[in-house]
């Protein structure tokens, strides 16, 4: 099936006591929509509904079409419950807030509170050169406050990406979207199509999910930082295991960040899950560390990307 066969729920549709108000994203395991509460609070809703495995066309509720299809559909919902459950225990500012989550048209709802800004990808992209050393820091240690205690309550989010990381108006980021997270909860059903990102998911993402742990989201960090320097999507983990082309951080990026930035960027994108940080405090201790000043740029700034795309297609 193809989400493309899938309808979303219309606009001024009831659903419990929100209304909803528009479609803010469609993907292959839910509908993402912008509604509004009984007093008038702005929510994003987030749907279950795995284009693989259930479809509505018409009407509200959600049908499994086949018996093959209807006990990986029950274990997705089992574990799209459980993500909600957990991560209404978490209440830190730098992580999407769950408000609510119920069942309703034989599939389940997650009730998220609405963050006004732009995500990070939206930011890189709106910038000509690559995104500042400082504000890289600033962000990134920051977000690392709300997915320590993420890694805290033993969720993993498994999606990390620029995408996923918002920037609030005030200018301080906040983690969306644990999709992946239930797949940390309970054994993966072979079925439901993987729903990490090509690029910023790590090796062992592809491979053996066994080897999972802090350290795969710490790989995702590492591959956002690089995008910011970049403004591009890394080379995926699974092609750099059979013929690594991805370009060090530390080679493209001098006189763009420090030497210390670089070397953590690199770090963070070993193959080698044991030479990644192992833990987001230790990620933070080296991300605050105290720092030389950064060298001089021996070039324009209108000229550094396209250092960047120099090297890269000499590499390539």
């Amino acid at each position: 099936m193809s989400t493309l066969n899938n309808r979303s729920l219309p606009i001024g549709y009831q659903l419990h006591q929100y209304k909803i108000k528009k479609v803010l994203s469609a993907g292959g395991f839910s509908y993402v929509y912008l509604a509004s509460d009984e007093h008038h609070n702005t929510v994003a809703i987030k749907e279950f509904l795995p284009s693989a495995l259930a479809l509505r066309t018409e009407g509200d509720k959600v049908v499994v079409p086949t018996v093959e299809a209807s006990g990986s559909f029950r274990h997705g919902l089992k574990c799209f419950f459980e993500e909600g459950r957990a991560l209404a225990n978490i209440n830190h500012k730098n992580i999407v807030r769950v408000v609510n989550f119920f069942r309703a048209n034989e599939t389940v709802y997650m009730v998220m509170q609405y963050e006004r800004g732009k995500s990070l990808q939206e930011y890189i992209l709106s910038n000509n050169e690559p995104v500042s050393e400082n504000f890289v820091r600033r962000v990134f240690t920051e977000l690392l406050n709300g997915l320590r205690e993420v890694h805290t309550q033993k969720l993993l989010h498994l999606d990390i990406k620029p995408a996923n990381i918002y920037i609030r108006l005030d200018g301080s980021p906040v983690l969306l979207d644990f999709g992946s997270a239930r797949q940390t909860l309970t054994d993966a059903i072979a079925k439901l199509p993987p729903s990490y990102t090509p690029g910023f998911a790590s090796p062992e993402q592809y491979a053996d999910r066994k080897l999972l742990g802090p350290w795969s989201d710490i790989y995702s960090i590492g591959a956002t930082m690089y995008s910011c320097l970049t403004r591009a999507t890394p080379q995926a983990a699974n092609e750099r295991t059979k013929n690594d082309t991805l370009v060090p951080a530390e080679k493209l990026g001098k006189a763009i960040y420090s030497e210390n930035l670089l070397k953590i960027i690199d770090s963070c994108l070993m193959l080698d899950h044991l030479k990644r940080p192992q833990s987001i405090y230790a990620l933070q201790k080296s991300l605050q560390h105290d720092l030389p000043p950064l060298p001089p740029a021996n070039e324009k700034k209108s000229g550094i990307m396209n250092r960047i795309i120099n090297i890269l297609q000499k590499e390539l």
